[in-house]
């Protein structure tokens, strides 16, 4: 606030600074997140803020899933924004700050206002979502219609995140007489998201004539990686102040008010990454915070020689950096010369340990072991998938005895049609390819050869062979084999899989647009058998529109065909 009004609370203000906090929470970390909470108001007091905005329910962690409903976990979050209020008794900045609040016996999400020692005001989230990877209706009560917090002389209107999707709260701030919109956000990733919520926000500014601060978390949680990509919006439209996307930022914005209302010094606007650079880097942060946050001192993975490997053990150093990655190649008689020296180049390539368990005598013991039973039976899939199933046992026994998580490695095509072994190549407590189709694989192992997000651990340049994004894809199973000796092509298929599983679009507009009516009742009869494995695959980072799991949930039991 500006020394002329800092003498006369009750003057209206004519500067004012707010820091904007684009962090990383962890949920459940209480303690950590007070921390972190008292770093940024820190650093910002030094700047000379006067309030610092965090990200929605960042006290808590977003999501906080049925984690919320425990009373415990309810007393440790108030106690710790009551602490926190009276801290803000110092003089230093305010806090807009994100926290589960019970009041009256109801849970909401709220927003609270820490000033002058005490929680100044509370505002509760409207619209609670209820679709795709959001479940807020299971935990927390609906808040009523807000109206504008009065801050040393500003009128501040705080809707939370799902409020501004729609124009009934922001037309309710409005006319009641709110200044300056500030918005405290917990939305996750998927390509081209940022744009969206863009032109959500220029729609408010324009129903409202207000001034807008979008603040959005970020970093992984499980399946959802947050973007961050704040932003800052006049009333005018303009487009004053971007923060970087998938780095945390603490940013101080200089408010003024002029005749027509107030505006936001432009500031930086930082480039934004998008497409397949923002797919790879939210696969890096996805897996880097899977990792850190649930305390794995690195991972290892099966390194095969094959592109979803390759590009997976990239990501892994450019999140963990190499002394944190082991690959191991674990190769059977129909592993390949060829794929022997990719995996060998890759891995030198990273700089990462690299050693070769050879599966023989595994697979031939089971095989042994199974004979009696299998007399008189040709060889089939159930030897084949022995050997996924003996590679998938010694990662997971590496991963016992050293402590680090096995990575897997499958691509969304693979899950959808069922193109993996249970209890084999699906073994692994992450994924970050799991929402990838299999081009995007390959658009990304080109991309990570000549570019890598910044923050990367990893060795600059082409770390993945040409040879491996060329040739042709392979389980190596059995004698010459690709996957196209199952699978169409993966530029048709991938086609398919999306109008399927990201559009729904029924079998008959999939026709009409020129597939092949076999090829695309086959497509979708392997979508449907292969939920049961999709149910016990490995979390992985959420990219698309409709991510397998939270976003997909498909009956198992299931005779609904809807053929050509």
């Amino acid at each position: 606030m500006s020394p002329s009004t800092a003498s006369n609370a009750q003057a209206p203000a004519d500067q004012i600074l707010i820091a904007f906090a684009q962090l990383n929470p962890v949920v459940g970390d209480v303690a950590g997140n007070v921390r972190r909470v008292r770093e940024a108001r820190a650093l910002a007091g030094e700047q000379g803020a006067d309030l610092v905005v965090f990200t929605e329910l960042f006290l808590s962690g977003y999501p906080p899933e049925d984690l919320v409903l425990k009373p415990a976990f309810q007393a440790a979050c108030r106690q710790a924004v009551e602490e926190l209020a009276l801290e803000t008794a110092d003089g230093g900045p305010a806090l807009l700050l994100g926290a589960p609040w019970v009041e009256d016996g109801k849970l909401y999400n709220a927003a609270l206002l820490l000033d002058a020692g005490r929680v100044a005001g509370s505002r509760f989230k409207v619209d609670l979502p209820n679709y795709g990877v959001f479940d807020e209706r299971r935990v927390f009560s609906a808040g009523p219609m807000p109206g504008p917090m009065a801050f040393r002389g500003v009128r501040l209107g705080v809707p939370v995140c799902e409020d501004i999707w729609s124009p009934d709260v922001i037309e309710c701030l409005m006319e009641t007489g709110a200044e300056i919109l500030l918005i405290p956000n917990g939305s996750p990733y998927r390509r081209g998201v940022h744009d969206e919520r863009l032109n959500v926000a220029v729609a408010r500014v324009v129903e409202s004539g207000l001034p807008l601060a979008y603040v959005n978390q970020v970093g992984g949680q499980d399946e959802l990686v947050f973007d961050g990509g704040s932003f800052v919006l006049n009333a005018d439209r303009s487009l004053a102040v971007q923060l970087p996307n998938f780095q945390e930022r603490l940013r101080l914005t200089r408010w003024e008010r002029w005749a027509d209302g107030w505006r936001c010094e432009e500031g930086t606007r930082a480039p934004l990454l998008a497409g397949d650079e923002a797919d790879y880097a939210a696969c890096v942060l996805g897996l880097r915070d899977y990792v850190e946050k649930n305390g794995f001192p690195g991972v290892v993975l099966g390194l095969s020689g094959g592109i979803d490997s390759a590009l997976v053990a990239a990501m892994a150093v450019d999140a963990l950096g190499p002394a944190r990655v082991h690959c191991v190649m674990l190769p059977y008689r129909y592993t390949s010369d060829e794929s022997l020296s990719d995996a060998a180049a890759v891995a030198q390539a990273l700089g990462v340990r690299y050693d070769i368990l050879p599966i023989a005598q595994g697979v031939e013991a089971l095989e042994q072991v199974l004979a009696p039973l299998f007399e008189g039976r040709a060889r089939d899939v159930s030897e084949e998938n022995l050997q996924s199933r003996v590679r998938g046992t010694l990662l997971m026994a590496l991963s016992n005895k050293f402590g680090a998580m096995v990575v897997t490695t499958g691509n969304k095509s693979e899950m959808a049609t069922g193109y993996a072994t249970l209890y084999g190549d699906m073994n692994g407590g992450f994924n970050p390819l799991k929402d990838l189709y299999k081009t995007q694989v390959f658009r990304l192992s080109a991309l990570r050869n000549r570019w890598k997000p910044a923050g990367s651990l990893g060795p600059d340049g082409a770390v993945i062979p040409e040879n491996i994004i060329t040739k042709p894809p392979t389980a190596e199973l059995r004698e010459n084999q690709t996957d196209q000796d199952s699978l169409p092509p993966y530029e048709v298929l991938d086609a398919i899989l999306e109008r399927l599983v990201e559009r729904e679009l029924p079998v008959t507009d999939i026709v009409a647009e020129g597939f092949e009516p076999a090829l695309v009742a086959r497509v979708e009869r392997l979508l449907n058998l292969a939920e049961y494995k999709r149910r016990q695959a490995a979390p992985g980072v959420k990219a698309t529109t409709r991510q397998f799991g939270r976003e997909r949930r498909y009956p198992i039991t299931n005779r609904f065909r809807e053929g050509a």
